[in-house]
């Protein structure tokens, strides 16, 4: 099984595999979070990142049908 799958099978994943799955900078990642586009949660004392599967599935849905995709 690769390590995207792995990933994949989690229930929440860091923006580091936000990233590897989308094939994007990290700062892209981090401002898909903080635009609402990706919506996250922040967990621990640190404040860290998580982002749900069903999330990351739903965003990769709508960019297919978003206007801008067809251009």
């Amino acid at each position: 099984m690769s390590s995207q799958a792995r990933v994949l099978e989690r229930r929440f994943i860091t923006l580091e595999d936000v990233r590897q799955v989308l094939s994007i900078s990290a700062a892209q990642a981090y401002a898909l979070v903080r635009s609402g586009e990706l919506r996250a949660i922040r967990v621990g004392g640190r404040g860290q990142w998580r982002i749900e599967n069903a999330e990351l599935e739903d965003y990769i849905l709508r960019s297919y049908h978003s206007p801008q995709a067809h251009d």
